[in-house]
């Protein structure tokens, strides 16, 4: 959908017709302009051929065998594929994981999509339609979406902002800004705009090293942007919000699991409104990285504890329906073994 087309539209029709708009995708989701039907038959016609509701079609859909994980490859309009996952929560929250554009090109060693490149960004309207699909495939409320999926947002920062404030829009989805969370590999610029925004969304810091030696192994990123320039980002972007920053480590076992390993972590995140979120990692066909044992995680855990920094252990969804990251997108460059 491209939203600022519908505005544009709408500018010639009385004001109220731009809630009525909203009502009948956010509200009734709709999938069909015909099925507005408190707008003329007229203005439903230019928007069905002007502004279609959807450009892509789901091209699979995988549920885990608790119905807690729900994941769909989508094919757009041009061919690409892009996929996104609804994560349903024992505590009735609802979260869809968006992605933010075509491919990546951070080139992350345990990542999927980081083997496929970039492509190309998404638009507003692309990045909205993944989490109407989930609310009208599931029935339920969304309660809260995170930009984990394909992509680096911040490098499609116009079009993610412009997307957040859809879905945070009253008349829209109306999901709470403090339920909408961006997660970044370190792009210091878009840190720093962020900061700035009168928005208060989550930031999310995907780490995965406690030193620049073994992050430019698993993050070529980290060449351009090091610890040291991440960290100061992220201090400056803390004095200004006043916000917690979450950092995400994936725990790969005899890479980045070791009791010292956390020290050196907590080192550098001393003296910052942080927790570190440990995420077992979700193995990928292309890799040799496996997840480190249950052992390794609670002590690499209370070593950071001990040393001063929260944590949270993230609960695992959907491995066996490929949940990681770009697992299906990539599947003919990436076969599973």
């Amino acid at each position: 959908m491209n939203f600022k087309k519908i505005e544009e539209i709408l500018k010639e029709e009385p004001s109220y017709r731009l809630k009525q708009v909203k009502k009948a995708l956010f509200e009734d989701l709709i999938l069909d302009w015909g099925k507005a039907t408190t707008l003329s038959k007229e203005l439903r016609e230019k928007l069905s051929k002007d502004c279609p509701i959807s450009g892509f079609k789901s091209e699979k859909v995988l549920t885990s065998k608790d119905n807690q994980t729900i994941k769909t490859l989508f094919e757009m309009e041009d061919g690409s594929k892009i996929e996104s996952v609804l994560m349903r929560h024992e505590d009735g929250r609802r979260t869809v994981c968006v992605s933010s554009q075509v491919g990546c090109a951070m080139g992350c060693s345990f990542c999927a999509t980081g083997q496929q490149g970039f492509k190309r960004n998404l638009t507003s309207g692309e990045i909205v339609s993944q989490v109407l699909h989930f609310a009208r495939i599931s029935k339920e409320r969304i309660s809260n979406v995170v930009f984990m999926g394909m992509g680096e947002p911040f490098l499609n920062y116009d079009n993610v902002l412009e997307a957040i404030k859809i879905l945070n829009d009253k008349d829209g989805l109306n999901i709470g800004a403090r339920h909408i969370s961006i997660s970044t590999s370190g792009i210091t610029e878009g840190i720093k705009k962020l900061a700035d925004e009168k928005l208060q969304i989550n930031l999310a810091v995907s780490l995965h090293a406690p030193n620049d030696d073994l992050r430019n192994k698993l993050m070529p990123i980290n060449r351009k942007y090091p610890l040291d320039k991440i960290i100061a980002s992220v201090r400056e972007y803390v004095k200004k919000t006043k916000r917690r920053v979450m950092f995400e480590y994936l725990m790969i076992d005899g890479v980045n699991d070791s009791p010292l390993q956390a020290k050196e972590l907590a080192k550098a995140l001393k003296n910052i409104i942080c927790f570190v979120n440990l995420i077992s990692f979700n193995p990928v066909g292309h890799s040799k990285f496996k997840s480190s044992t249950g052992e390794n995680i609670k002590k690499f855990k209370e070593t950071l504890e001990k040393n001063g920094i929260s944590v949270t252990q993230r609960y695992r969804f959907g491995k066996e329906i490929k949940a990681a990251c770009g697992q299906l997108a990539g599947e003919n460059l990436c076969p599973e073994g």
